[in-house]
């Protein structure tokens, strides 16, 4: 525990603040998407979305997609409520989105022996922004996408 408190401490201001978001953040979602459905969830989340006219240099949306990734994937390995990347992605879209950083929210599906495996991802400019693993190659996206931002 003093070590994870440590390494917050240590954390530049602008990553505290997204860490604490995200924390707060996907167990909202966990619980919404389970009550209210992902089409409601998603709806209410768009409510809080601004559109934004300026849009960041390249190198900047870059660097804040890069950091926002890694507080959503921290505070979700930290929290006691398990997320899955339905809520991750959904939480990591939506904060980019409050950022001036469009995106897109895929979600893709492929078969596993007998069963259907689905996988949900954020993209930007084509590239999936947080999946270190490259597990979204895996998946066959659907066609029609949920953007965020920057419009």
């Amino acid at each position: 525990m003093w070590a994870r408190l440590r390494r917050f401490k240590a954390l530049p201001r602008p990553a505290k603040g997204l860490f604490l978001r995200a924390v707060l953040l996907l167990p909202l979602l966990t619980v919404s998407l389970r009550v209210r459905g992902f089409a409601a969830t998603r709806r209410f989340l768009e409510k809080f979305i601004r559109p934004t006219k300026n849009s960041l240099p390249v190198a900047a949306a870059e660097s804040c997609a890069a950091l926002t990734s890694r507080m959503v994937l921290a505070a979700a390995r930290n929290s006691p409520i398990p997320s899955t990347c339905l809520e991750r992605s959904l939480s990591l879209w939506w904060m980019l989105a409050r950022q001036g950083i469009a995106t897109q929210f895929r979600i893709g599906v492929r078969k596993d022996g007998e069963k259907f495996a689905a996988h949900a991802w954020v993209e930007r400019d084509g590239v999936a922004v947080g999946e270190p693993e490259a597990q979204h190659l895996h998946y066959a996206a659907f066609a029609e996408e949920i953007s965020g931002a920057a419009s």
